[in-house]
């Protein structure tokens, strides 16, 4: 576009030109560092870990919602490293969308469940949920998949008013029902599974805590790689979301101040783009957290990529082969 910002139809569309250099370097990183470690991740769960338990099944289905949403990375890349023109058509634009929204918010689900199935075996260790059979859990993976796929199909139906722009958040200055569900959506996938999430780590550290448990290394660990998990969530979530509440606050104050909603919100909204690539940084960095946080999944990465095995660990290892997957549980 010839200006730094226009508005069509009652919707603005920016030029980006600092979305055009910061995105493509960053999400072409995030897309290297999600398909390997992901992959890597899938191998494991599919051909090394058994046997499968409840919480294996969880593990699983976020690895695979994290795998997913990099594999549509490479085509924001080459949105952005085009000026900002999306040259695959409306369709795929729409399915790029969807994808990039029902994984990321799948994501943060998995990731709820995961915290609620380490709360109720720690906090609540005799509790018939804990002996879930794999079947159950499954058939609870799905209910999730299903879950986030009708929170987000509506992104199959959007319209997109300049052929060339792909975006499902748009400045609208009129109010469109699939647009305002859809930044509903965006804040529910995060405020819930981090309340679900801060919930049950506050309840863990408590417990340990009660009984006297917090000085033994093993629960020392644990309680640490529990901190990363709600650290490294927040980090890649709430900047995004900050920002698009900033946005929705600005545009409330602008709503009758005609011409100057796009030029006031350009600033903000180039801030948002930026945040909400953030967040694809989160499947990235999920592997990390199964590495160390799990002496099981640490001992059979190490084997595959032919590493020493610590001696440190080898009596942890060699009792969390025998557990399986329970182990995982504690991530």
């Amino acid at each position: 576009l010839s200006n730094n910002h226009t508005q069509l139809s009652m919707k603005c569309y920016f030029n980006g030109t600092l979305l055009i250099s910061v995105l493509p370097p960053l999400l072409v990183t995030e897309f290297v560092l999600g398909v390997v470690g992901n992959g890597l991740a899938l191998w494991i769960f599919c051909f090394h870990l058994k046997p499968w338990k409840s919480s294996t099944v969880l593990l699983f289905n976020l690895a695979v919602a994290d795998f997913l949403l990099n594999m549509v990375l490479p085509l924001r890349a080459s949105y952005y490293v085009s000026g900002i023109s999306w040259k695959f058509g409306g369709a795929l634009c729409n399915i790029c969308l969807f994808m990039l929204a029902m994984n990321r918010s799948g994501s943060a689900f998995f990731l709820m469940a995961i915290a609620v199935d380490r709360y109720m075996r720690v906090v609540h260790p005799h509790h018939p949920i804990n002996s879930l059979s794999v079947s159950k859990a499954l058939l609870g993976a799905l209910g999730l998949w299903l879950l986030t796929i009708s929170m987000t199909a509506h992104l199959f139906s959007l319209q997109h008013g300049n052929s060339t722009y792909c975006e499902s958040f748009m400045i609208d200055t009129e109010t469109q029902h699939n647009i305002t569900w859809h930044k509903f959506v965006f804040l529910f996938s995060f405020y819930v599974p981090l309340s679900v999430i801060l919930y049950c780590t506050v309840h863990i550290i408590s417990h340990l805590r009660g009984r006297q448990l917090g000085q033994h290394a093993k629960i020392k660990k644990a309680l640490f790689f529990i901190i990363v998990v709600v650290l490294l969530f927040t980090i890649c979530f709430l900047p995004s979301t900050i920002t698009q509440m900033l946005i929705w606050i600005k545009k409330y104050k602008l709503a009758h101040a005609d011409g100057q909603v796009c030029p006031a919100l350009e600033n903000l909204t180039t801030t948002f783009y930026i945040t909400v690539s953030l967040t694809y940084l989160n499947s990235g960095l999920d592997p990390v957290v199964y590495y160390f946080s799990s002496p099981a999944f640490k001992n059979i990465c190490r084997k595959a990529l032919h590493l020493a095995q610590a001696d440190t660990v080898e009596s942890t290892e060699k009792k969390t082969r025998e557990t399986g997957s329970q182990s995982l549980s504690q991530l």
